[in-house]
C-alpha cells in the first residue's frame, strides 16, 4: 500500500457518503481461496475472415441473446501495407478492411456483416461506443475526432476535423433505426443533451427502455436517454454531481497517483455496465478508477485499479463474472496489458491474467470485453494486436 494514496484517499471519502478507497495490490493465499473465475485463451477462435479481410482497430465487443459474438471495429484505421489489396494498384495478394460490424456465431464463423465509413450519413468518424440490446438493435458511437490526416498510413481519404457528437441505433440488419445527437464541432458542453461528446461506453436496461452512455471523450458524465425514442432522461457527473456542475473547460492536469482524486470524471469514461443488483459502474480510465452509481445516479463506492498507473491509465473495460450474484468485477486494464478480477463488495483484487504481446492470451491495449452466458469472455484490443479473443471459463 501506497502511503501517499492512502491520504488521498482519506481526504476523498469527505467527498461523497460512501467513498471506498480500494487498492489494487498482489493477490495473497487468503484472495486466492476466495475461487475467483479462471480463463483458458482459446487460440482457434475466431475462424480465418473471409473474403481476404482484416480488421482494424477493434474499438467494441457485445455479445447478443443467442450467444453470438458482435464485433465493432474500424475499417479506416488499417495500415495501408496491412490492407495491400485494398490499395490502387493493389500492393499485394491480402487485404481488405472488413466491414465495420461482425456478427459471429460461437464457432467463429462469421454471420453477417455491414457498416464503415459513409455507410449512413452520421457514421461515426472513428468507431466506439457499442451495444446490443435484448431486441437485437445494434447501438454505435464514436470518439473524438478523424485524426487520419495525421496518420497517412491509415487506410480511407482524409477528412475534415468532425466531431462524433452522436450515437446510431441500428437493426441487426443495419437499418438505421435511429439517432441521438449529430457531429459537430462545438466544444464540450455538459449541460447541452441535445449532442453527446464522444460516447465510447453503451449500455441498454432493457427492463425499463433505457440507454446508457459514458460520455467521456469530450464531455465528463453519464447520460441516459429513452432506448425507443432518444428523449433525454437524467445524467451526472463524478459522485453522481448534477450536470450543472460539470466542469466544461480543458483537460484536467496530468494524472498524479499522490494526489488526492478528481471531483470530475478526468474523462475517457470507456465503459458503463448495470449489474444485476441494479448498480451502474463507470470506468474512469485515465483516474485508475471505477465509480458506482445507482440507476439515478446517487454515488454508492469508488474502486481504484492499479492506482501508480499513470499514462494510458487502468480502468479500460469491464465486464461482471458469470455466477448468479456476479460476485467479482473483472477491469480490463489496457494500460498495464492485464485483466484484474476483483470482489465487487470492496474492490479487493483476488486475481489478474494476460500480459503485454502478441501471443495468443496476451493483450496489447485490450479496449473491451464481453461475457456469454457460458461465462465465455471474449476481448477486442486497439494497438498492434488489432484481434478479438476468447477466453473459456475453467471453473
Amino acid at each position: 500500500m501506497h502511503t501517499s494514496r492512502t491520504k488521498a484517499c482519506g481526504k476523498a471519502s469527505v467527498l461523497s457518503v460512501g467513498l471506498g478507497c480500494f487498492f489494487a495490490l498482489a493477490p495473497g493465499p487468503t484472495a486466492r481461496a476466495q475461487d475467483p473465475p479462471r480463463y483458458k485463451v482459446d487460440a482457434s477462435w475466431p475462424k480465418e475472415l473471409p473474403n481476404n479481410w482484416i480488421l482494424g482497430r477493434v474499438a467494441a465487443v457485445a455479445v447478443d441473446r443467442d450467444d453470438h459474438i458482435w464485433v465493432l471495429h474500424s475499417p479506416s484505421w488499417v495500415l495501408r501495407d496491412e490492407a495491400g489489396l485494398a490499395q490502387k494498384p493493389p500492393l499485394s495478394e491480402c487485404c481488405i478492411p472488413a466491414p465495420a460490424v461482425l456478427e459471429f456465431d460461437a464457432a467463429g464463423n462469421v454471420l453477417k456483416s455491414w457498416g464503415g465509413r459513409d455507410y449512413v450519413k452520421d457514421w461515426p468518424t472513428q468507431e466506439f461506443g457499442f451495444a446490443v440490446d435484448n431486441e437485437g438493435n445494434i447501438w454505435i458511437g464514436g470518439s473524438w475526432s478523424a485524426g487520419f490526416e495525421a496518420n497517412p498510413q491509415v487506410v480511407g481519404p482524409d477528412r475534415q476535423d468532425v466531431w462524433d457528437r452522436q450515437v446510431l441505433k441500428f437493426t441487426s440488419d443495419g437499418k438505421l433505426l435511429m439517432e441521438i445527437g449529430h457531429p459537430t464541432k462545438a466544444p464540450a458542453n455538459n449541460q447541452d443533451t441535445t449532442i453527446l461528446g464522444g460516447v465510447s461506453g453503451i449500455t441498454v436496461d432493457d427492463s425499463v427502455h433505457e440507454v446508457y452512455f459514458a460520455d467521456g471523450s469530450i464531455n465528463k458524465r453519464v447520460v441516459i436517454y429513452d432506448s425507443n425514442t432518444g428523449e433525454f432522461k437524467r445524467g451526472w457527473g463524478a459522485y453522481g454531481i448534477p450536470l450543472s456542475e460539470i466542469d466544461n473547460g480543458a483537460k484536467q492536469p496530468k494524472y498524479d497517483p499522490s494526489a488526492a482524486p478528481s471531483k470530475q470524471f478526468r474523462g475517457l469514461l470507456d465503459a458503463i455496465r448495470i449489474s444485476v443488483d441494479g448498480l451502474v459502474y463507470v470506468a474512469d480510465r485515465t483516474a485508475d478508477r471505477v465509480q458506482v452509481f445507482t440507476k439515478q445516479g446517487k454515488f454508492v463506492q469508488e474502486i481504484f485499479v492499479a492506482p501508480q498507473t499513470i499514462g494510458r491509465g487502468t480502468a479500460w473495460t469491464l465486464a461482471f463474472s458469470h455466477d448468479p450474484k456476479q460476485k467479482y468485477l473483472l477491469v480490463g486494464d489496457g494500460g498495464n496489458c492485464v485483466i484484474w478480477i476483483l470482489n465487487r463488495s470492496d474492490g479487493t483484487v483476488v486475481d489478474k491474467f494476460g500480459h503485454r504481446g502478441a501471443n495468443a492470451g496476451q493483450f496489447n491495449f485490450i479496449r473491451d470485453m464481453a461475457m456469454d452466458s457460458h461465462g465465455n469472455l471474449y476481448t477486442g484490443e486497439v494497438n498492434t494486436n488489432y484481434r478479438i479473443q476468447k477466453f473459456v471459463l475453467e471453473n
